[in-house]
């Protein structure tokens, strides 16, 4: 079975646990490190003959615009991460818009050949109380797809428990691909990437992806740029944060390269026939 493999495109001062202590207006400032990391998933991707989905930060592609055309003429997709990583529990639907807008403008003014049509929004905020602005917005904009939703309701920033396991139409013109867990005794347990794919051991994202193919699903994989990249600057954080975030980076490419030996990969357009 074919999976879905899925990066976020974004440096190591996007990420919401930093946005206490880097805001957006500071980005500039900070020493931009994606483009070698990206490579580096580039790199991977290419030995093991495999496509992916790029959902792209519209700040990243006003920056590095060759970046993003080589991700697209290496046969990878491009789809839309929001401009300034927004979090939709953060911002009002005028909002959301006009950063959605900007977003899809960077890609084109960076000379992006193929139109966006999937989206991820940041730290997967299309939740309860946003869920129907937000697919309002993307049908008005053409998206055919859309993989936010994580189908658990532990976390407290993301998570829609009721959400299936697998993908489905949230809309009549608007497929989910929700992000991966596993049902076991009752309880839904994410394996989909990040920091699920930093924190548990290999085995345990191998055992739960084996399951979930067994079941007849394929599953979504993410991952971020940043945690391949073992030298990025440390940042002051209260501790469950900065584990979160730096905790096993130097073992991230080596278990990516077995992910991609062990398992099938494709874009995500392809696993939903878009």
């Amino acid at each position: 079975m074919k999976n879905a493999f899925s990066v976020d495109l974004e440096d190591w001062f996007c990420v919401h646990n930093f946005a206490e202590v880097i805001k957006p207006c500071d980005w500039d400032k900070c020493e931009l490190r994606v483009e070698a990391s990206t490579r580096r998933i580039l790199s991977l991707l290419d030995k093991h003959r495999t496509r992916a989905t790029f959902f792209v930060l519209g700040w990243i592609a006003e920056r590095l615009p060759e970046l993003v055309r080589d991700i697209e003429a290496r046969g990878h997709d491009i789809a839309v991460h929001g401009y300034n990583h927004l979090l939709l529990t953060e911002i009002t639907p005028l909002e959301f818009e006009k950063d959605l807008v900007k977003a899809l403008q960077a890609l084109e003014d960076c000379g992006v050949q193929q139109k966006a049509r999937g989206f991820r929004a940041p730290s997967f905020t299309i939740v309860e109380k946003t869920k129907q602005w937000a697919f309002r917005i993307l049908e008005e904009y053409n998206f055919k797809y859309d993989s936010s939703i994580f189908p658990v309701g532990f976390h407290p920033d993301y998570g829609i428990p009721s959400t299936p396991l697998g993908p489905y139409k949230v809309t009549e013109r608007l497929a989910e691909f929700p992000l991966s867990c596993l049902e076991m005794f009752g309880k839904r347990l994410p394996f989909s990437g990040g920091g699920y794919f930093r924190l548990f051991p290999y085995a345990y994202t191998k055992f739960c992806l084996k399951k979930c193919n067994a079941q007849g699903r394929p599953a979504v994989f993410y991952l971020h740029p940043w945690e391949v990249d073992a030298k990025q600057p440390r940042i002051g954080l209260p501790f469950s944060k900065r584990f979160r975030h730096y905790h096993n980076l130097d073992k991230t490419e080596k278990r990516l390269d077995a992910l991609l030996s062990d398992f099938q990969f494709t874009t995500i357009r392809e696993v939903l026939g878009l």
